[in-house]
């Protein structure tokens, strides 16, 4: 494993395991500085134990690229993989195993921590054959949200990334806010030409059901969206943050009539919707997607949060969207009239 390979691989596994975001934060860096030197310097820092010179490589990065470099496999990474042998939870493997991709992840033109060939390799290297970059709309300023001109641009990144990378697949896609009344946070011409859409309520979480509910339904009806992101909006973590309330028989129905997704989150600070809700989108016919919502790569491998609950609640593979190939995956979202 080339060294700078091997810090990657030691975010990722951090990453994966709930880990500090500032010791993730430590060997992304060190990784990016490495890569960035010139050719045969890092072997020469290596062999002279000069890494620690270099601003963003502290002690415990140089040990691990110091045992990279020397062929070997850092014994850092050695513990964490044995670790990783172990799934995330247990539970939902035969849910996972039929999934194709992922249809809600960020980069670091939002607010995620990688770039999006970061996150592309490492979605493909967990065995996806395809994810979608749903990078947040303008209106979320605290999380760096796309304007119109900044998506255009990633557009023509992702197009460049997918000559490369094929036969992987990047869609292209955006999590746009559904703003008060329902109207969606980005220009109709650009949201018409992405590959896929989720929707997401981000603000005034704590609205009256009755308007809440307006406005998701005003959101699920538009025709240019796929799929309802963490429909409660609720965070079960930290300070945590309540269920928006809204009334899920209408919303559901909506989401049944109009052909959008409901989207099951796996992150495990939202594991959204609640049991109660999915049941009961279940019993309105509703379809669904199974996302990691992955802000870095490593949060990729969260799928199995959510895959277990599909399979507690009573969703069957067919009717979740990622179960799909890339190519059917299109054609039901170029289904909707955009």
């Amino acid at each position: 494993m080339q060294p700078v390979e091997a810090l990657r691989r030691i975010a990722f596994l951090l990453e994966r395991a709930h880990e500090a975001t500032y010791r993730v934060r430590a060997y992304r860096t060190a990784a990016n500085v490495a890569e960035a030197l010139p050719e045969g310097e890092l072997a020469a820092r290596a062999a002279a134990g000069t890494l620690t010179e270099l601003a963003g490589i502290g002690p415990k990065t140089a040990a691990a690229l110091t045992e990279a470099v020397r062929g070997e496999t850092p014994a850092y990474l050695v513990t964490l993989q044995g670790g990783a042998a172990d799934p995330v939870t247990t539970g939902g493997e035969g849910m996972r195993a039929a999934l194709r991709g992922d249809c809600h992840t960020h980069s670091d033109w939002s607010d995620g921590g990688s770039p999006i060939r970061e996150m592309a390799l490492a979605a493909r290297d967990i065995g996806h054959d395809y994810v979608v970059l749903t990078d947040h709309s303008p209106r979320l300023t605290v999380a760096n949200g796309l304007t119109a001109e900044r998506l255009h641009e990633q557009l023509a990144v992702v197009a460049a990334l997918n000559e490369e990378l094929a036969p992987f697949r990047i869609l292209t896609g955006i999590e746009v806010d559904i703003l008060d009344d329902g109207a969606l946070d980005q220009d109709s011409a650009l949201l018409a030409q992405l590959d896929l859409v989720v929707a997401s309520v981000h603000s005034k979480l704590r609205m009256d059901s009755e308007h809440m509910t307006r406005r998701m339904v005003a959101a699920i009806a538009n025709p240019h969206v796929d799929v309802l992101g963490h429909c409660t909006g609720r965070l079960l973590s930290g300070r945590g943050r309540p269920e928006s309330t809204f009334d899920a028989d209408l919303v559901f129905e909506a989401c049944r009539r109009f052909d959008v997704a409901v989207e099951i989150n796996s992150r495990p600070e939202r594991l959204d919707p609640p049991k109660r809700l999915l049941r009961q989108a279940v019993e309105a016919g509703c379809r669904f997607t199974i996302d990691t919502d992955a802000h870095a790569p490593g949060q990729l491998d969260w799928q199995p949060y959510g895959c277990v609950r599909a399979e507690e609640c009573g969703v069957e593979p067919e009717r979740v969207l990622n179960t799909r190939d890339a190519g059917d995956l299109l054609g039901w979202t170029g289904s909707h009239e955009r």
